[in-house]
Formats: structure tokens, sequence, C-alpha cells
């Protein structure tokens, strides 16, 4: 397994690797099982499995948690030699000095985590389609946890044509049911038993949809009461493929929630009703 360290670096290994097929799962780090099913699913599609971690600055707000995420490069690097991952891409900086470029999605990002979180889906479309160059992958993949990111990054290489075979990843739980996430590691005993309420809030839509029950205000109703968190964030039904709210479940539709366990912020999402094909 190999370290790359720099950009100039990454595009000498993709070169000297250029006829073989190329994986990329991006990280930004602190690697938990939900990462490891990502390698462990792009492994055997892929001749080359590289692994990017990177603490992306452009996708953090003010007032954000960029200087105290966590990070543990000596246990991360000990996980991807595990699963067999061949390059390691860890830069310090990503960003030429000059660098003045960044990459929108309109519609897919105005809501949920784009509202609340302004000009993060730029920053991760920046640093995806940067990476995307610097690697020169042929597939990478994405989970589910981030359910919106998801779907921008696939209507993003989609619209301008980029030759990446995006793959979902399904979500990974802990046995209690909390979503894995590496902000998990802020949460205090308390903060993480009540942080399982945002999965119960979504199973009560998914069964109650699983049951009849399509008129979506009726499905938030049944969620809220069911969250104990010290702030709500967003709690939606949306179009499993557009993100647009519905009133109705009538078609694949996902349910997604945020919010506030003390100072850290848990996103987690469901889906309700019919599944999405992503083929």
């Amino acid at each position: 397994m190999e370290l790359v360290e720099t950009p100039d670096a990454m595009v000498a290994w993709a070169e000297r690797h250029r006829h073989d097929r190329v994986g990329l799962v991006p990280t930004m780090g602190y690697l938990h099982r939900g990462h490891v099913s990502l390698m462990e699913l792009l492994r055997p599609r892929v001749d080359r499995l590289v692994v990017s971690i990177f603490v992306n600055p452009l996708q953090f707000g003010a007032n954000e948690d960029l200087a105290v995420y966590p990070r543990d490069p000596e246990r991360d690097a000990e996980k991807c030699r595990l699963v067999g991952v061949d390059c390691i891409f860890q830069p310090q900086e990503m960003y030429p000095e000059a660098f003045q470029t960044t990459v929108s999605v309109g519609d897919l990002t105005r809501g949920l985590c784009g509202a609340r979180r302004p000009g993060h889906f730029e920053g991760v479309c920046t640093v995806v389609t940067r990476l995307f160059g610097l690697t020169r992958c042929d597939e990478a993949c994405f989970g589910e946890k981030d359910y919106q990111q998801l779907m921008v990054i696939r209507r993003m290489v989609e619209d301008l044509a980029l030759p990446v075979t995006i793959v979902p990843g399904p979500l990974v739980r802990d046995a209690d049911g909390l979503a894995l996430s590496s902000r998990n590691a802020f949460l205090s005993v308390e903060e993480r038993r009540r942080g399982l309420s945002l999965h119960r809030a979504l199973l009560a839509m998914a069964d109650a949809a699983a049951a009849g029950e399509v008129e979506v205000p009726a499905l938030l109703d049944r969620a809220r009461g069911r969250l104990d968190v010290d702030r709500p964030d967003y709690l939606e039904v949306v179009d499993a493929q557009t993100m647009q709210p519905l009133e109705v479940v009538d078609r694949p539709a996902r349910a997604l929630v945020a919010a506030f366990l003390g100072r850290t912020r848990l996103i987690d999402n469901l889906a309700v009703g019919p599944e999405l094909s992503w083929t």
C-alpha cells in the first residue's frame, strides 16, 4: 500500500496505473465500518483501489467543526491495509495557490443540508471533481448515509459527462441502530442514547407507509413525537431522485432528518414507500 501526499504525486501514481481500472473512496478520515464497507464494495470491481483522506475546508461553514474534526491517520491506514487498499491519498493541501474554480449543482442542493449549510455542496462538488481529476478514477463509491450528497454527485457526474461510475453504498448502523458517523465521537453517553431517536423517527414513518399511510403530514406527525434531541434541524419526506418535498408518498421517497445533540449535528435517512432502483 502506497501513501501519496501531494496532488502532483497522485497524478504521477494515476499515470503509472493508467491501464488499470481505478476505484476511489473519498473520505475525510477517522474511518469507521461505514467507510470500510464502501472499500469492500468497490475492491472486487477495480484493479486499483484509492482511498482519499482530506478534511476539506471548502465544505465547512462558519462556526462549524473544521478545527476539531476527528483525525487518526495511523488507525485509518491500518483499516485501509486490512481491506487491501492500493493507495492512500492524504494531501496536506488540495488546492493550488491560484485556485479559483468551484462546481455547483442547482435544485438538488437547495433544500435539506444545502439550505442549512450554505456553500456546503459547492465545496463537496469542487473537491470531488478535483479528486476525480487527480486520481483518474473509473469508479467512485459514496454511501447512502449522506443521501443528498450521493444524489448531488450522481447529478454532477451526469451533467458534466464525467467518465466515472458512481457506486452507491448502503448506510451502515451500529448494533443499536445509530447511523455510523465520524462525528459520533463527539457524543456523550447521554447524547448518543438520545441520538437513537433519529432512527426511531424514521422507522415510524417507514412502518406507517408500509401499513398504507401515504399522506406526508401524517407521517411527519408520527415521527416528530419520537425525536428526543436538543434542536431539530429538519425532518422531511422527499422524492428519492429529485429531492423535492412530497405531500403524498406515491413514488420512491426518502425520509431525512437532521438534528443537534449538544453541539453535534447528526443526520440520518431511510427509504419510505417503493424502493428506488439504482440502475
